[in-house]
């Protein structure tokens, strides 16, 4: 299973993370820094319906999205476009990510960013908040409700807010129990990759009013759009149909129309 591969590399890579600066040097680098202000989940509080746009140059299901991948042209597009906050993918094996791309990018816009990983390790929370992150992408189907409890408490103590992202009702019961305020459905099932645009409607009543709700992948067009605006969605992360977009403003653009 993919998401199984996904968090054993993700396992080798903070192993050698580790090896470079120990995890109580990257904590107090961290903490450090001025406690962020949860910019975020600020971003994602408004009225309408708030976009977050992801940067990846492939993914395990599509390969290549980008072979000409200028990802800070491209970050800098979603800003100009009206973008609320920007994802983007640091995992190097299967999206072609790294930690690097992420600080360039932070570096040349001002937008609340989240840095999208697979989270194994309460050192990646550090790694993230030394970056730059605005926010971190926890994932239920890798972490029990205990585990992502203490790093929702880790990430409140350095002012970053955290993605808990569910796919079914018990994943949502869990960030739930552990006190998440921005839940993500995932239509795409990270086994296996299939999408199936509906899981997002059907779990959005499990998600109590006091936490954001977030749809996450298959938005290809306005009409989809449109429909998680109707089952009450507070934003929609949108990755691939941005990414293979000529024109991402006006697509950006043709989907805010859909937003109302």
């Amino acid at each position: 299973m993919i998401l199984d591969e996904l968090a054993a590399y993700a396992k080798q890579r903070v192993q050698g993370a580790k090896e470079k600066i120990g995890t109580e040097e990257i904590k107090e680098r961290a903490l450090r820094l001025p406690r962020g202000g949860f910019r975020f989940e600020s971003a994602l509080k408004g009225p309408k319906l708030s976009f977050i746009c992801e940067i990846k140059k492939a993914s395990p299901s599509k390969g290549v999205l980008s072979r000409n991948f200028p990802y800070l042209e491209i970050a800098q597009e979603y800003e100009r476009a009206g973008a609320d906050c920007v994802s983007c993918l640091t995992e190097p094996k299967w999206f072609l990510g790294s930690g690097q791309i992420f600080r360039e990018i932070r570096d040349g816009i001002s937008l609340p960013m989240l840095r999208k990983d697979f989270t194994v390790d309460e050192y990646q929370l550090y790694e993230a908040r030394c970056m730059g992150a605005d926010a971190v992408l926890l994932i239920c189907s890798l972490l029990d409700t205990r585990t992502l409890a203490r790093y929702l408490a880790v990430c409140d103590g350095m002012g970053i807010s955290a993605l808990v992202e569910t796919h079914d009702e018990e994943e949502v019961k869990s960030a739930v129990s552990a006190g998440a305020r921005l839940i993500g459905v995932n239509n795409r099932n990270l086994k296996d990759f299939t999408v199936d645009f509906s899981n997002a409607a059907k779990l959005r009543n499990q998600v109590p009013s006091s936490a954001l709700f977030i749809a996450e992948s298959g938005v290809s067009s306005p009409g989809d759009v449109a429909a998680l605006k109707e089952i009450g969605a507070d934003a929609v992360l949108v990755g691939e149909a941005l990414m293979r977009a000529e024109d991402k403003k006006a697509l950006l653009s043709a989907f805010r129309g859909a937003a109302g």
